[in-house]
């Protein structure tokens, strides 16, 4: 049987003025940054304005995947990681007001035309200490950026649960969750499957890597596969582009048609 595009069984319901704020998640290695980067030239091809927020304070290879160059970490904005983390300490607020794409300094977005990339900040040296003031930061854009209408932001999250715990997911209009063929992916489905429904927001589930007998199997095991979005599979042209770290231009049906399912 050959699943392309399974639509959610609840409707999508997008932020305020037509805007769509999506967080991709999942574990480490399940093609978190590779799901963002197509979803994003998806959007991107028709004609929406998209930023990408990079919030993973280990993974260095977002930027080729979109094929930009990486743009300064957003900490520098306010001084440096201590000095955010000095604000956070102190309960100070980040922003005076609400900012607009346009009100985020150039040296903080790279990328061309429509598509944009933003950094949190990296962890680049031992000891330096922990992601915590890229997770504050993540979570303060998230909820104080204000989008026009056709913007899509979407935030590639770090592996795991975190940015469910520092309350970023809670500022997204839908959550999206990439699942690859393994018994531990499964299992953080139910996970984050109930986190989201705490919260109230949509849950989507892109199956990532997968034949037909895989994509069985996992639907077998999931508590909602009624959730999927869609299913991607084994791409030799994905896998080579990220081996040699170079820009990700491979638009898939299967992706055309779960931005289809979201903008409708």
């Amino acid at each position: 049987m050959l699943y392309l595009c399974y639509g959610s069984h609840r409707s999508y319901k997008k932020g305020s003025i037509g805007t769509m704020k999506l967080i991709f998640c999942g574990k480490g290695g399940s093609g978190k940054s590779t799901l963002s980067t197509l979803f994003a030239r998806e959007f991107a091809v028709r004609g929406k304005r998209v930023v990408v927020i990079d919030t993973d304070e280990s993974n260095f290879g977002l930027y080729c995947q979109l094929g930009v160059k990486q743009p300064e970490d957003f900490t520098h904005f306010y001084g440096g990681r201590k000095e955010v983390l000095d604000i956070k300490n102190s309960e100070a607020p980040l922003f005076e007001k609400k900012w607009r794409l346009e009100d985020i300094p150039e040296r903080f977005l790279s990328g061309e035309g429509n598509l944009r990339l933003m950094s949190m900040g990296k962890i680049v040296d031992a000891g330096e200490g922990c992601g915590c003031p890229m997770g504050f930061l993540a979570r303060g854009i998230a909820g104080n950026l204000e989008l026009d209408e056709n913007d899509v932001l979407i935030v590639d999250a770090e592996a795991g649960v975190e940015h469910f715990g520092r309350g970023l997911d809670q500022f997204m209009d839908a959550i999206v969750m990439v699942v690859d063929p393994s018994y531990e992916s499964i299992q953080l489905s139910g996970k984050i499957g109930h986190m989201a429904r705490q919260l109230g927001k949509p849950i989507y589930y892109v199956l990532n890597r997968v034949d037909e007998a895989q994509s069985e199997q996992i639907r077998q095991k999931m508590e909602h596969p009624e959730d999927i979005l869609a299913q991607v599979p084994m791409s030799n042209q994905v896998l080579s582009a990220g081996l040699k770290g170079v820009r990700l231009d491979c638009p898939m049906e299967e992706i055309s048609r779960a931005v289809d399912t979201l903008l409708s």
